[in-house]
């Protein structure tokens, strides 16, 4: 039995806001760096298809993505707020710094489904859910960062089932 569940936020903020990656010994990053490279092209047709601009991957907000997915995976829970308790924005902030920038905005969509997910699966996935397709189609986004972690026994939420996690980071910096 296929599971599927998805998750998403979004948080802008006009304002200046001012970690390692968790170990994840039982993660295995089998097809997953294809998978990611697949769901982005998969985000960027479907938002050129709705006549916006493609997104650019960011290495700062893939490793905000990736840090995330890791600890979902490794803690055995699933939402935007850290295991710490703490809210993706300020999450990705510690990746994605404003700098001197006047404008800073990021959004966030989550999945994970058991045992795994494709491209278009994931796409399908965010496009059916109101939020999901939100954010994909918000048209101030500029970057992109994007992390699947896979593992076979995944804890806690995933209730010891293989699992694939995906965490795609929105993002614009002015």
């Amino acid at each position: 039995m296929r599971k599927f569940v998805a998750l998403v936020a979004s948080a802008a903020s006009a304002l200046s806001l001012s970690a390692s990656a968790p170990s994840a010994t039982h993660s295995r990053r089998v097809t997953v760096d294809a998978l990611e490279r697949s769901v982005v092209g998969q985000i960027n047709a479907f938002r050129r298809s709705h006549g916006l601009g493609a997104l650019r991957l960011s290495t700062p907000l893939s490793r905000a993505a990736e840090q995330h997915s890791l600890e979902m995976a490794r803690v055995g829970y699933f939402a935007h707020e850290s295991a710490d308790g703490s809210s993706f924005d300020k999450r990705v902030a510690r990746f994605y710094p404003t700098g001197r920038r006047a404008y800073w905005s990021v959004g966030e969509n989550l999945l994970w489904s058991s045992p795994s997910i494709d491209a278009p699966g994931a796409l399908q996935l965010w496009v059916n859910s109101p939020p999901h397709r939100e954010n994909l189609l918000t048209a101030r986004w500029r970057e992109i960062g994007i992390a699947a972690v896979h593992v076979t026994a995944g804890p806690g939420t995933y209730g010891g089932q293989p699992v694939t996690i995906v965490t795609a980071d929105f993002g614009v910096r002015r």
